[in-house]
């Protein structure tokens, strides 16, 4: 075991620290599986004096050449983020004959066919575990180990902001804005949070797993996207009324008129295993048709969790390596499936509508429902907010257009003042808790 594979690392912040941390304390165990000891010579940085506390035999270098023009650095860890220089540091990486192990989902998602392309061609892996899920593996179980099945649905929470920020909600009856704060001093959400609360993080991160669920390339722009920003104490109080919870869902379902992919707030039944996924936990729950209902659940973010991901990745690269084998899973996409328009989409829908406080009104809104032909499953007539009534609707599943038909006619009446918010509802699983 005398063999050293040497490593490239492209970004020393949050997560770059966490792998140089969780090499040197765990080398004992990673040395024996792999067969070689996993050596980290260069880290660039975009500032050379700054203090990182780094091992003193690791070059310190501003220069992306001195990692590619070193014949000895055999694995290049992007963890820049960000696209540029991100993705031409890793194109150069390939060309140069070097493995490629990364995190960055806006990468994979938006250049996935290109990097893969490239690996292919260089004849090197190209890895990304850590791009969806931080900490908890994904990636890997849907190219591997369920592999075997016609995968048919894959939900899930892939956001630990939004998820921490609606838990508050939910639990200490806070709202929006308090909670936002809260997580931005925790360090859960950016001083700009615009990528998590309007769904933007998510999007990315569903685009890989729908790619790679249905073996066909989803781009970024097919994810419909719908954020959190609208989400309000009152939405969650009813929901809980009705026996739900609100949650950011990350969708990707393949039906008859494609594949159906999103990301928005969505009313679960709170027996639905993701209905118990708290503060900034992250869960993804997989329907395939010989496996079953599978759920995998663990920190989707986070120094250590995200370097235990990375550094599954660089073992298997470095198995790769040691056995002279390279792209054993390449690009899965070798199919072109259709997608199903968000407008033949369909679901239950919740509805909170402000409305005249006079008798008939509710027959007007009912009437008004049926003429799109949308069927409500359950009204709820509770509190007034100055002169209105408000009202929360249920509807039975119903294509996406029809809800939409059925807002603007909502909207045209003279008696409905506001239609406050439009939210989804899941259906239940046959695996409720």
């Amino acid at each position: 075991m005398s063999e050293i594979i040497k490593i490239g690392l492209l970004g020393c912040g949050t997560v770059g620290t966490g792998v140089v941390k969780v090499l040197q304390e765990n080398m004992h165990e990673i040395l024996p599986k792999v067969g070689a000891e996993l050596k980290i010579t260069h880290v660039l940085v975009h500032n050379l004096s700054k203090n990182r506390h780094l091992p003193a035999d690791i070059n310190l270098t501003d220069d992306i050449n001195d990692i590619l023009n070193d014949s000895n650095v055999e694995i290049v860890v992007e963890l820049l983020g960000g696209i540029h220089p991100a993705r031409e540091y890793m194109l150069k990486a390939m060309q140069a004959g070097k493995n490629v192990v990364t995190a960055n989902k806006d990468v994979v998602a938006q250049f996935g066919k290109d990097m893969f392309a490239a690996a292919e061609k260089y004849n090197v892996d190209f890895m990304f575990e850590a791009s969806v899920g931080g900490g908890i593996p994904i990636i890997t179980p849907l190219k591997q180990c369920l592999t075997a099945n016609k995968i048919t649905e894959v939900i899930g929470i892939v956001n630990g902001t939004t998820n921490y920020m609606l838990t508050k909600m939910s639990e200490e009856n806070a709202c929006y804005d308090d909670v936002l704060k809260a997580a931005q001093e925790k360090g859960y959400a950016e001083a700009d949070p615009t990528a998590d609360v309007e769904g933007l993080d998510a999007a990315r991160k569903t685009a890989i797993l729908a790619s790679i669920a249905f073996n066909s390339r989803v781009d970024l722009d097919k994810v419909s996207t719908e954020g959190i920003t609208k989400i309000t104490p009152q939405d969650i109080a009813y929901a809980k009324e009705l026996g739900y919870t609100i949650k950011l869902l990350s969708v990707s379902r393949e039906n008859e008129l494609g594949i159906d992919v999103r990301v928005h707030p969505a009313l679960l039944p709170q027996t639905h295993p993701l209905a118990f996924v708290r503060n900034e936990f992250n869960a993804i729950f997989v329907r395939g048709n010989a496996v079953g209902e599978t759920m995998f659940y663990g920190r989707g973010a986070g120094q250590l969790p995200t370097a235990s991901a990375v550094i599954a990745d660089i073992i298997d690269v470095a198995r790769d390596i040691i056995k002279n084998r390279f792209g054993r899973i390449g690009c899965t996409c070798y199919e072109h499936k259709p997608f199903c328009p968000i407008e033949k989409t369909i679901s239950s829908y919740y509805v909170r509508l402000l409305v005249d406080d006079q008798p008939g009104v509710l027959g007007t809104i009912a009437m008004a429902f049926g003429q799109t032909g949308v069927s409500l499953n359950a009204v709820i007539q509770k509190r007034k907010v100055d002169t209105c009534a408000e009202i929360v609707a249920i509807s039975h599943e119903v294509q996406e257009e029809k809800i939409r038909k059925a807002e603007q006619t909502l909207n045209n009446l003279p008696a409905v003042k506001k239609i406050c918010n439009i939210i989804r509802v899941e259906p239940p699983t046959s695996q409720e808790i």
